[in-house]
């Protein structure tokens, strides 16, 4: 018998004992039974008596078309049992959905429920849903993070631009605005974006930026960014100071027509003046710190 001739007939009390055995047995027996226990606290209001001859015959008239509808009495149970259950089920995954998130200039690491570990780049965010973690591991990510995974189900990081789905590796994953890369640093991953599936072992690179797929080889074994350094080979300009902004918490305007200009180099974390000197200086640039929070880009007059 279907699941919903079951949950009909125990609405209507007409289950035989085998079928009670059956139905609960069914994965949502306990949460429609939870509806139904609940739903015992709710009255309907009390109907006024004719109080007129006029009253008692419209009544009276009316009285067959109630009947044919008595049949609907059912089915609203059915719907009210969906409808309190998807908002018992949705207010149950907020209460599980965990959220963390870094600001500009802050870092942090999180030990998933296996015990994964996440580190979290500036102004980046993931979450999750605790419940069932081991069984169907997945997060959404916004921004940069680094995992080190754990053997396991398989795992996959979700990010608007595409999904890296692995079973247990170190990956570090960027997903910015039209800027998505993945680098392997152990094992293998999956990545998916759009109609573009790669498989990258140790040290290979993914990376679509501005709708332009490359890849590409590393020799590190882990993101610099976690040493507090942010390197980067052949990134236009605006990506890089980008990057400042984030780790700095300022905001940098690029008064020139190098946006577009590709980087290879790096800067540390530490100090923003040396920083911005590490970028301008091989591009034939030169910067003004106008406030704790502004930075100006210019060409360098000769």
């Amino acid at each position: 018998m279907k699941d919903n001739d079951l949950l009909k007939k125990w609405l209507n009390n007409a289950l035989t004992d085998a079928e009670k055995e059956a139905f609960r047995k069914q994965d949502d027996y306990a949460l429609n039974q939870t509806i139904i226990d609940k739903a015992q606290h709710f009255k309907a209001s009390h109907f006024s008596q004719p109080e007129d001859f006029e009253s008692f015959k419209n009544k009276y008239h009316n009285t067959s078309k109630v009947k044919r509808l008595q049949w609907i009495g059912p089915l609203l149970r059915i719907a009210a049992i969906v409808v309190i259950g998807w908002l018992v089920y949705t207010n149950f995954l907020k209460e599980n959905l965990v959220n963390a998130r870094t600001l500009a200039h802050e870092k942090t690491q999180l030990n998933l429920p296996d015990q994964s570990i996440v580190q979290l780049n500036a102004d980046s965010e993931i979450a999750y849903n605790n419940d069932g973690w081991t069984s169907h591991r997945s997060l959404n990510l916004k921004g940069e993070a680094y995992f080190k995974v754990t053997k396991g189900a398989t795992f996959d990081v979700v990010t608007p631009q595409g999904t890296v789905t692995v079973v247990g590796t170190e990956f570090n994953v960027k997903s910015r605005s039209n800027y998505f890369e993945v680098i392997c640093y152990e094992g293998s991953v999956r990545v998916t974006s759009d109609t573009l599936v790669r498989q990258l072992l140790a040290g290979d690179t993914f990376r679509v930026l501005n709708q332009k797929f490359s890849n590409d080889r590393v020799k590190h074994i882990e993101p610099q960014w976690i040493h507090n350094h942010s390197d980067f080979k052949a990134i236009p300009l605006n990506e890089v100071f980008n990057e400042i902004e984030r780790q700095y918490g300022v905001s940098v305007t690029l008064k020139s027509n190098a946006k577009t200009r590709l980087f290879t180099g790096g800067f540390s974390h530490d100090h923003l003046e040396d920083a911005l000197i590490a970028i301008t200086q091989p591009m034939n640039l030169t910067y003004d710190i106008k406030s704790s929070t502004e930075v100006f880009i210019h060409d360098k007059k000769d």
